[in-house]
């Protein structure tokens, strides 16, 4: 075996310790020691020591090992490169970005490149577009230009370019991982999981031990539905780099997910450890909804809360973390005053108009007119295989879901972005088009304009897409996004023999349980009594929209009946979707399946009538929502 060799020139040791790299990176971190007992701040040497301690799962020493490194010398583009991936590992966001920051500007040696990346530290888009497409126009190939320019793409969600733009970088260079790892994660985040898969297979066979590769993996795992094969990734990352809270909590999220909870909890249990004051620990904590606090943990929570400098996101979620650890214990008004300090603080940071929802509904409704329909009346794709549960969260849509799930003909798979996703690309403007009006205009005049052939491709574009969500063989499946109640019309025109089921609830229960609900993503409208009110009133007149130009389409499920009389609406249920009655419907929470959603627990027990009425403890704060939602609130069926 190879071993340390002893110092003769700078230029030989150096040279040997690459050697040993490739070899052995315990004795390749030896060799760097030697060098650096030498010399202390020889850059070369701590390069190379941060290199050998990141293949030696010591994340922590090559952080330090890289950070000195570049500070001897900052032209280091790859030791910024690997500090970035470190810091990404740790999930350091801030970190991680002024790493890669560094990273672009030692690549760019010139005034226009240097300019450019400090555009985008700045984030200061419009000045890093001009330079870039000007250096681009010049330079076509210049792949540090191409990878700042799909990051910039990227920022303002335009991830379509993102992706074209990365492939070209790492066509001219593909060595560049960076840009690899750029165009993994643009893949994922447009749905793309298995061609994001594939990405980190080459980053992998590269760099096996690299925590930030393996950590994307297992997300893209969790993505495709391969809970089991994340959670193995996990355990394998995470027993070599043990203090990786954010990565021990998402941990704790595919544990939860296939019904694990004590593992979850002590994932949980590990990040915070690790880092008390991370709020998302907390909430994740309490988001099992089974999880019952300690008053030392109530006290914890409160201490991470007077911790000065604490960022926006620990606030609110520790906020909502002890909203729910006070109402367990009956203390409603000091509970609601953190539900009520998490929302405002979240509603900050979204841009959401709820005067664009209404008018999006009243477009909708002046879209799907009954000659409209009936015009395209048996167009589409013919394919009956999915099942639609839409509504708003917290509605019962998961009980909904595992109930039909726990039939031998029918498989749960999450709440899939396919429909909403197809829909924009609808709405999307062509490329090099000026103007022309809103997205939403555009998908009306170009879904009118589709023939009964486009429409059946779009059904089987969106049964192509889902089918890697499909695991168990199983002839039917369920879409559970919510959101998909705006586009009820869309899916009855590409997929018309698919079920549409509505999971509805009284209004004050669903929208403060909204209230009280800290989503990870999307549902902007949560964050506000009025707003939410606004939004249930805006969605319960569509579907009475589409109840009135498609009778009989939709199935709809009260959350209040099925608490009542669970098998008179099971039966129902499994009527509409054309489905015998199978005994263990009714005996759901013996099902054991993936659960994705906020009820993941929930769903794991019996029903019970105990939430139904549960928003009447905070009745005297709820005015707002009872104005917003008017003459709703009164004619809804269950009291």
């Amino acid at each position: 075996m190879a071993s340390p060799a002893p110092l003769l020139t700078l230029a030989d040791a150096l040279a040997h310790g690459e050697r040993l790299l490739a070899a052995d990176a315990t004795l390749a971190a030896e060799q760097a020691r030697a060098i650096l007992a030498a010399a202390p701040s020889q850059p070369q040497a701590l390069a190379l020591l941060g290199r050998a301690l990141m293949r030696c799962g010591d994340s922590d020493g090559a952080i330090a090992a890289l950070t000195a490194a570049t500070t001897a010398n900052p032209g280091d583009a790859g030791s910024w490169q690997r500090l970035a991936e470190l810091h990404t590992a740790a999930e350091d966001e801030a970190a991680a970005a002024e790493a890669q920051a560094q990273a672009l500007r030692a690549a760019a040696r010139d005034p226009q490149l240097i300019a450019a990346a400090n555009a985008l530290v700045a984030n200061d888009l419009p000045v890093a577009e001009r330079l870039l497409k000007a250096r681009l126009r010049d330079q076509p190939a210049d792949v540090p230009a191409i990878r700042m320019l799909a990051e910039l793409a990227g920022r303002i969600g335009r991830f379509g370019d993102a992706e074209k733009l990365l492939r070209r970088a790492v066509e001219l260079a593909p060595q560049f991982d960076a840009a690899r790892h750029n165009l993994a994660v643009v893949l994922q985040r447009q749905g793309k999981a298995e061609a994001a898969l594939a990405e980190t297979d080459i980053l992998l066979a590269r760099d096996p031990d690299s925590p930030g590769y393996q950590i994307l993996r297992a997300a893209i795992l969790v993505r495709l539905g391969e809970y089991e094969a994340a959670i193995a990734l996990y355990d394998h990352m995470l027993a070599r780099h043990p203090h990786q809270p954010r990565a021990q909590m998402s941990h704790g999220h595919a544990l939860k997910t296939v019904g694990r909870q004590g593992d979850a909890v002590a994932a949980y249990r590990r990040a915070l450890a690790d880092a008390p004051t991370l709020g998302e620990a907390w909430w994740s904590l309490a988001n099992l909804k089974t999880v019952r606090f300690t008053a030392d943990d109530i006290a914890a929570m409160q201490a991470a809360l007077a911790q000065p400098g604490l960022g926006d996101e620990d606030r609110l979620h520790l906020d909502f973390a002890l909203g729910k650890a006070l109402e367990d214990q009956g203390q409603h008004d000091v509970s609601f005053e953190h539900y009520a300090k998490g929302n405002a603080l979240r509603r900050t940071q979204l841009d959401y108009d709820p005067d664009e929802t209404s008018a999006n509904v009243d477009r909708v409704k002046a879209l799907y007119t009954p000659d409209f329909l009936a015009t395209r009346a048996g167009w589409g794709c013919a394919a009956p295989d999915p099942i639609f549960i839409v509504g708003l969260p917290r509605s019962g849509s998961t009980l909904i879901e595992q109930i039909l799930s726990s039939h031998s003909q029918v498989e749960g798979t999450s709440e899939l972005p396919d429909i909403i996703a197809l829909a924009r690309r609808l709405g999307e403007r062509p490329q090099g088009a000026e103007g022309g009006g809103g997205q939403r205009a555009r998908f009306a005049e170009r879904l009118a304009g589709l023939d009964a052939e486009a429409l059946a491709a779009l059904g089987q574009e969106y049964l192509d897409r889902t089918r890697v969500q499909r695991k168990t063989g199983r002839p039917l499946f369920i879409d559970k996004m919510p959101n998909n109640f705006v586009h009820t019309g869309f899916i009855h025109l590409i997929l018309p023999n698919a079920r549409i089921i509505d999971a509805r609830r009284h209004p004050l229960g669903c929208c403060f349980s909204g209230f009280k609900q800290h989503f990870a993503r999307g549902q902007a409208f949560s964050y506000d009594l009025g707003e939410i009110g606004r939004y249930w009133a805006d969605y319960a007149e569509l579907m009475d929209h589409f109840d009135r130009v498609l009778p009989g389409r939709v199935h709809r499920v009260h959350y209040e009946a099925m608490v009542a009389t669970p098998e008179t609406e099971i039966r129902k249920l499994l009527a509409y979707c054309g489905l015998a009655f199978e005994p263990a419907c009714l005996d759901f929470h013996r099902t054991e399946r993936a659960v994705r959603t906020a009820s993941s627990e929930q769903v794991r027990q019996p029903l019970y009538a105990s939430a139904v009425d549960h928003w009447q403890h905070y009745a005297k704060w709820l005015q707002p929502l009872r104005a917003a939602l008017g003459k709703r609130l009164d004619t809804y069926p269950y009291v």
